[in-house]
């Protein structure tokens, strides 16, 4: 078959991205991408008169090819000289610096259309994420092929470990009073952690308590939790943790500290409840993990007709402290909720703490309903619905699927209720999303990932859909992209969002992380029998034949209807289904 041929060179790679971009985005994100253009605009130029080739884009990113390793390096140099040049103008608006750093690599690589893949691919980025801002990292193979072919000074860093990969590594010296030497370079920030202290620090709300002395009223509390979680959300300008990472440690006694590390935050907001006829207590606190430090507490004794105010008070003082770089600027307005009838919202939260305590998707709808029939305008539980119905659509067992044109039919609706009543809620925005994804309308998907994704960038649930629909464009690297910053914002729910990475690696043709993936899942159990067909196709592209046999034996031996790959078109995922069974074919399985 000519589409098991693999087309291989030798080229050149050149890989650049921004320095602090995400967080240049969410500070302020029509001038980045201005900046972004302008700079875009003379790398582009330098490519044109260095004979470089773009071949990749994802996000602030940038790969390019070059049949020359002086070329690249002497475009890369100038590259970073006009850059600092355009940094030093006086024209430049307000936050128009940009900052990039640049990684060259010479390596073999694999030829798809116009696209490259492969280690030369993959160590000129793990040379860029070494890089200094404003600098160029370059490998021993280049630069051995430019050093008595150039009048530049290198910087020889010795043998590095970036991202699993052991590469020896030369800085460019562009500006002496920079270079840092192989004895230094532990003791410095990498370019990786530079950017990761200039983020926004990150804050978990842990679950409040219960201190009504009523078990019942636990949904009450954990009810409020969630909406200061969202609440904390709308400003946008701080990543905060997910609830289900969040509420992972309910019912532990840790210390904040030792919770913070284990989410990678700064702060934790601690607090509880006291429910009593329509009078409620509420009482909270932000520590500085980093210090041990109690940084503001408040106590508020309400009646429950003011429970959403008190909910926006916590939030507003929370991110006045968390935020201090909004101040004197215009912060986001928190949303403002409809009058609610408390009734209507208590069959909500008992709806809630059904599903998240994973009680039948039927007693959720059925709470749902409940809360439907005494206020019909209020999002929250039209989305929590959808949630349910998209769970029972995807997954449900034959009864459910029995169901699935009515299920269909009422997630199609009620998606679009809660949409059109909130549509300022990323929660919203994504059920209306997935709905489209059932009706297979994939541009109306993105465009709706897309909106939940900037009204808040750092909702974990908002990064994972995008990643998912973007895919159906065969978009695998910005896919790629989001789904590990989801997993970043709910650390302890990464397994959840890992099952589909093997997918994505897929994909990008990185058979390797896709096996690796499959190894690591196999350590909590075997592999569902779909899954088995994948890490089957996976294996006979890396050339591991009798394995990849000896599993899809396995994978046809439960699924029996499979006995060709016509048979199996049926089961692949769409966005990955000619690799799958181009691998299959390799494997044996007949075409008919």
């Amino acid at each position: 078959m000519d589409s098991q041929k693999i087309d291989r060179k030798i080229a050149v790679i050149f890989a650049t991205d921004v320095v602090g971009f995400s967080t240049s985005m969410e500070i302020d994100e029509d001038q980045t991408l201005k900046n972004f253009r302008a700079c875009k605009n003379i790398l582009e130029d330098l490519f044109k008169e260095h004979s470089g080739r773009i071949f990749n884009t994802a996000g602030d990113s940038v790969l390019a090819e070059f049949s020359s390793a002086v070329s690249a390096v002497l475009c890369a140099s100038e590259f970073q000289k006009l850059i600092q040049e355009r940094n030093a103008s006086s024209s430049l608006p307000e936050n128009g610096k940009m900052e990039f750093r640049v990684g060259l690599n010479m390596g073999d690589v694999i030829v798809e259309g116009t696209n490259l893949y492969g280690d030369g691919v993959n160590v000129a980025a793990r040379l860029e994420a070494l890089a200094q801002p404003n600098g160029v990292c370059l490998s021993k193979s280049i630069h051995d092929f430019v050093n008595k072919k150039t009048e530049f000074l290198f910087d020889d860093l010795g043998e590095q470990k970036v991202k699993n990969t052991n590469v020896h590594a030369f800085d460019i010296i562009i500006d002496p009073s920079g270079a840092r030497r192989k004895k230094n370079i532990e003791s410095a920030p990498s370019a990786q952690a530079a950017e990761e202290d200039s983020r926004p620090p990150a804050i978990a709300v842990l679950p409040f308590l219960n201190m009504s002395g009523d078990p019942e009223q636990e949904y009450f509390a954990d009810g409020i939790t969630e909406d200061i979680i969202s609440n904390l959300s709308l400003w946008k300008t701080f990543p905060v943790i997910s609830r289900n990472s969040s509420f992972s440690f309910k019912g532990q006694s840790l210390k904040a500290s030792e919770i913070a590390e284990k989410l990678n935050v700064r702060y934790i907001v601690e607090g509880s409840v006291r429910k009593g006829g329509n009078k409620v207590r509420i009482s909270a606190q932000l520590i500085d993990a980093s210090s041990d430090s109690n940084l503001w507490s408040k106590r508020w004794d309400k009646s429950l007709d003011d429970i959403f105010e008190v909910q926006d008070e916590v939030s507003s003082a929370i991110a006045a402290m968390v935020a201090p770089v909004v101040k004197g600027q215009e912060q986001v307005k928190l949303a403002s909720r409809k009058s609610v009838n408390m009734t209507a919202w208590d069959y909500y939260l008992r709806a809630l703490s059904a599903f998240n305590n994973d009680e039948s998707s039927d007693t959720v709808t059925e709470l749902c309903d409940k809360s439907i029939e005494l206020q019909s305008d209020i999002s929250d539980p039209y989305v929590l619905y959808c949630r349910v119905l998209v769970n029972d659509i995807l997954n449900g067992d034959s009864e459910k699927q029995a169901k699935r044109a009515d299920n269909e039919v009422k997630l199609h609706k009620f998606a679009k209720i809660a949409y059109e009543l909130d549509g300022e809620n990323p929660d919203a925005v994504i059920v209306y999303s997935r709905s489209f994804n059932i009706k297979r309308d994939y541009n109306k998907r993105i465009e709706l990932a897309k909106k939940a994704i900037e009204l808040n960038p750092n909702h974990a649930g908002a990064n994972f859909d995008y990643g998912l629909a973007i895919t159906n464009l065969g978009d695998f690297e910005g896919a790629l992209v989001s789904i590990k910053k989801a997993m970043e914002l709910n650390p302890m729910q990464q397994k959840n969002f890992r099952g589909f990475l093997p997918l994505i690696y897929i994909g990008l043709k990185d058979f390797d992380s896709a096996l690796k993936c499959y190894k690591e899942s196999e350590e909590n159990g075997p592999l569902q029998t779909g899954v088995k067909s994948m890490k089957a196709a996976v294996l006979a592209h890396l050339g591991r034949i009798d394995e990849g046999k000896a599993v899809l034996a396995e994978y046809l031996e439960v699924r029996t209807a499979v006995k060709s790959l016509k048979d199996y078109e049926k089961f692949a995922p769409t966005i990955i289904k000619e690799i799958l069974m181009d691998g299959l074919e390799i494997l044996g399985l007949p075409k008919n």
